[in-house]
């Protein structure tokens, strides 16, 4: 069977995670929310410090903050696939951009809920 596409270096694969590093600058360079995401990210952190989280709660935090960054990553993907297709409206543009959109908002809805069930305890004093 023939081999597909070019072989295997590390120095491609390393290559790679500047491409990835990119995107994430990109994210934080161009769209406010990711910024406003940096930020919940640091205070969640910061609390879970002050807090002493067990592994448990901070494994579900780390789990809950890459799932909104990952969402918001999706969303700008599609916004910038959309805008390169066409710059004119479409209804099914506004759809697809709305759905991205939707997904961050769930996303980052129950971000706020995992917070507050992780870190209300150790405000009202367990």
């Amino acid at each position: 069977m023939k081999k597909m596409g070019k072989p295997f270096t590390v120095k491609a694969r390393l290559g790679s995670f500047r491409f990835a590093f990119a995107g994430i600058w990109t994210l934080l360079r161009t769209q406010h929310n990711m910024r406003v995401h940096l930020a919940a990210a640091l205070a969640a952190a910061g609390c879970g410090a002050y807090a002493g989280l067990s592994a448990v709660e901070w494994c579900v935090i780390v789990l809950t903050v890459m799932a909104v960054w990952v969402a918001e990553a999706f969303n700008t993907a599609v916004e910038f696939l959309a805008d390169r297709v066409s710059t004119d409206y479409h209804p099914l543009i506004k759809c697809a951009k709305d759905v991205a959109a939707g997904a961050v908002l769930i996303t980052a809805i129950g971000a706020v809920v995992i917070g507050a069930i992780i870190f209300l305890p150790y405000v009202l004093g367990r």
